[in-house]
């Protein structure tokens, strides 16, 4: 098993979590559960390789990737009870599921020796994207749209990190920095309200 092999289960696993999580706070059924699941797990690595032709699409090459997604949503339907605040949880799941996914889809982007905006744009749609749809189905506010706090920005970030590194050290080290760019700043933005100044109107000049 590769190191990108690993990054693409953990993320599967982690974000498999937190769309279940989602599914509890929508009261769904167990196989809405596995759905949700299954859908935050995939989502992004799905549009990556689609965009990629990387064929076959990662959980077609090998399906173990679904029967994750469905172990981390049946173990979470039996579990979710036990949190305070499910919020709060999903929250710092989805931060490590970032984490994790950004090198994932740089990664691979890398592998192939695509060009370096092709790389930064694989490595924030896998980390992104699993996220938007598991909170655009469930009528979500989605995170990654969340005002006031860096998400996308840290995903392009930990992607454009990667790059760098990827320069002058072996790609797994390249992929490690990835992975810890990207969790402290979407960790500092949540503990310390990091963010990026947000656009805000005018009133038009008479």
């Amino acid at each position: 098993m590769t190191l990108l092999d690993v990054l693409d289960y953990a993320s599967v696993f982690i974000f498999a979590l937190t769309g279940a999580l989602v599914a509890s706070r929508a009261q769904l059924d167990v196989v809405g559960f596995a759905f949700l699941a299954s859908l935050t797990a995939v989502g992004g690595g799905t549009v990556r390789d689609v965009l990629l032709d990387r064929n076959p699409v990662f959980w077609i090459a090998q399906p173990t990737y679904i029967g994750v997604a469905v172990a981390a949503a049946v173990l979470v339907y039996f579990t979710a009870h036990i949190f305070e605040s499910r919020l709060k949880v999903l929250t710092w799941l989805d931060a490590c599921a970032l984490s994790v996914a950004v090198p994932a889809g740089t990664g691979v982007a890398l592998l192939f020796n695509h060009h370096p905006a092709v790389v930064l744009l694989m490595g924030v749609a896998t980390g992104c994207l699993g996220g938007l749809m598991r909170d655009v189905v469930c009528n979500e506010v989605p995170l990654v749209l969340k005002q006031g706090e860096l998400y996308v920005t840290a995903a392009f970030a930990g992607s454009g990190a990667a790059l760098v590194a990827f320069q002058f050290l072996p790609a797994g080290m390249a992929l490690l920095i990835c992975a810890a760019v990207t969790f402290t700043l979407r960790a500092g933005s949540m503990i310390f309200g990091w963010s990026l100044p947000v656009y805000k109107s005018r009133p038009p000049r008479r």
